[in-house]
């Protein structure tokens, strides 16, 4: 795994400063960067292709082994990279959810330490293991966090995909592997690439299952086999310690989806030898499974963990407070009409017809069933104020489906070749309308993701340019705010907290923030609301002594830098609060800060296009 996620960097890497020598066009206003990845998708398949050729004719084992890291791993470098080569931004920008993302990685890029992505003085709350990864990575190479953003997300999707086939490698045969890898790589791309520390996760999810059942299930007379597995038990402990540290919504459905397989395994056991202590074993495995995961979870988690017990007052936070519609309803991806719901139509069939027969449908089946009861659980929550966030496990039951319907087409084209006398006619149909399928899919993506690109190009990086060589909007100015703030407070930045409705900038610069974008990305530790009825009591004030007095007598590092936008009777904020569960689930109002509150020496004011910038000096 190592020297595969050594490969797939390195093929990530080449193909990303490949893209970057040349000065490509926009995705939305040309068709030159989807012809360009159409054809570096054939070049890294056929790479793939002959991988495959290799391995069935058990020639040049290693040799097809490193052609399929890198075929894969290109696959995915240039799927993504090609598309989004004339942008600094990646998918969907720094709009909405990717702003505080971005946020996390400038963080973690201007210190190593632990620390929340936009309040001073606390602890992270949302895994940071992805973006402290991505931020040391940039931070070696001297690149801004907003800048390595892209291709560190691209690379880290590149390396999971690559560690998937590894592992998928040594689950079934070298050739289906490939396929199997490959087909679970694209649907990850189309469907689950806009969040990058989700994808890394959600790729690995359904050979992790089939590990994880080969763990749990021991249904061998022999004792010595019985007992063995427990390799597979340290390999899922491993897998779901890396999930908490990365993303946990993934973490809780997949140690879900495994728990459920502990008590499958449990019941069938006590079926099996008509005794209760035949449940001990797997439910054994089940906690040494966990101990490992919370041992790696706590390398991430720890620093909250302890902040929480001294006593710091924690909100219930509102990262569960949103039902969109697709959260209202069970997927049914195979009931889709497309390429994608076809296959998920074969999986479906493939695993109620092998469930009886094959361990590889009983672990994927148990993870689509997963899947289900906690979309049921999540819809049931909503009873109570809150959901699971179902709607975002589609991708995973889309991952789920389509890599069962892999291994159907596989089986029918077996039964196809014997049912016909193994026609080489019939071997080679079967083999074109495949490739056909592959590359019809695979040459869609862009199109499937044709919003984020499209947003990416759309919105204004922290160079202040927009990638789609149209005007640039109000971050264009964001570093002359920066300048504005350095030259009144010349110290390190993270030494700065700054209140402003614009949090984007945050994203760009490591300034701590006084609030968040909304009560969503907030640490419940930070008092959201709180901080949000403060800043609306500032309003009232009338006078500078009243302002700096509340400043002072905060609970919280008050803020050091203002920025407002003009307004005609004042300075202005934009605030947010929760209103779920309507849908949209966020409120946006303003609030105006009377000029004369700054008037005072302690003060210091500058404009900055839309922006009036106030320093407190005193």
């Amino acid at each position: 795994m190592l020297l595969a996620a050594v490969v797939a960097a390195i093929v990530a890497a080449v193909g990303l400063f490949t893209f970057g020598q040349v000065s490509w066009p926009a995705f939305p206003s040309s068709n030159v960067t989807q012809a360009v990845t159409t054809v570096g998708q054939i070049v890294t398949i056929a790479v793939l292709a002959v991988s495959v050729l290799l391995y069935r004719a058990r020639r040049w084992v290693r040799a097809a082994t490193v052609l399929s890291w890198a075929g894969l791993s290109g696959f995915v470098t240039v799927t993504l990279g090609m598309p989004l080569s004339a942008t600094k931004l990646y998918l969907h920008g720094v709009s909405v959810d990717q702003e505080f993302r971005t946020e996390y990685l400038t963080r973690l890029t201007d210190s190593a330490a632990l620390h929340d992505m936009t309040y001073a003085d606390l602890p992270p709350y949302y895994p940071a293991g992805w973006f402290w990864i991505g931020g040391r990575v940039a931070n070696l190479l001297g690149m801004d966090g907003w800048e390595a953003f892209k291709p560190y997300a691209i690379a880290s999707i590149a390396v999971a995909a690559v560690l998937a086939l590894v592992l998928w490698n040594k689950l079934i045969r070298a050739d289906w592997a490939v396929v199997v890898a490959l087909a679970a790589a694209a649907l990850t791309v189309a469907y689950g690439s806009a969040e990058p520390y989700g994808a890394v996760i959600a790729v690995l999810i359904p050979p992790v299952l089939v590990l994880a059942w080969g763990g749990l299930y021991r249904p061998e007379k022999s004792t010595q086999t019985r007992s063995g597995g427990w390799g597979a038990v340290v390999g899922t402990g491993l897998f779901l310690g890396v999930a908490a540290a990365f993303y946990t919504l993934y973490l809780g459905f997949a140690a879900f989806a495994v728990t459920l397989m502990a008590i499958v395994s449990a019941g069938l056991a006590v079926r099996a030898q008509g005794s209760w202590r035949a449940m001990l074993d797997p439910l054994l495995r089940l906690i040494v499974t966990a101990a490992i995961a919370i041992a790696i979870a706590l390398t991430v988690w720890l620093p909250y963990l302890l902040e929480a017990l001294r006593g710091i007052p924690a909100d219930s936070g509102t990262a569960t407070h949103y039902l969109p519609d697709a959260g209202a309803h069970l997927p049914l991806p195979m009931l889709h009409f497309s390429l994608a719901g076809a296959l998920c139509m074969l999986g479906t069939i493939w695993l109620v017809s092998r469930a009886a027969s094959s361990r590889r449908a009983q672990a994927l089946g148990i993870g689509v069933i997963a899947v289900y009861l906690w979309s049921l659980l999540s819809m049931t929550a909503t009873v109570v104020g809150s959901t699971l966030l179902s709607f975002r496990l589609e991708p995973v039951l889309i991952l789920l489906l389509g890599t069962a319907g892999v291994f159907g087409f596989f089986e029918f084209s077996r039964w196809l070749v014997l049912a016909t006398s193994e026609n080489p006619r019939v071997k080679a149909s079967i083999v074109v309308i495949g490739l056909a399928g592959l590359i019809a899919f695979t040459q869609n993506i862009p199109q499937v993701l044709a919003s984020d690109i499209t947003i990416a190009y759309t919105d204004t990086d922290g160079d202040g340019v927009r990638a789609d060589k149209r005007p640039p909007g109000a971050a264009a100015y964001y570093g002359d705010v920066d300048r504005i703030i350095t030259e009144q407070r010349p110290g390190e930045r993270h030494d700065t907290v700054v209140l402003t409705s614009d949090t984007s900038f945050l994203s760009f610069y490591p300034y701590f923030g006084f609030q968040a974008l909304t009560s969503h990305y907030a640490n419940p530790l930070a008092e959201f609301r709180e901080r949000a009825a403060a800043i609306e009591s500032w309003t009232e004030l009338e006078t500078p002594d009243q302002l700096i007095a509340a400043l002072d007598e905060l609970p919280w590092r008050a803020p050091d830098v203002f920025v407002f936008r003009k307004g005609s009777d004042g300075y202005t904020l934009r605030l947010a609060e929760d209103v779920y569960p309507n849908d949209p689930n966020v409120r946006r109002y303003s609030v105006t800060f009377p000029k004369e509150l700054f008037d005072d020496p302690r003060f210091t004011i500058e404009e900055a296009g839309p922006f009036v910038v106030v320093n407190r000096v005193g």
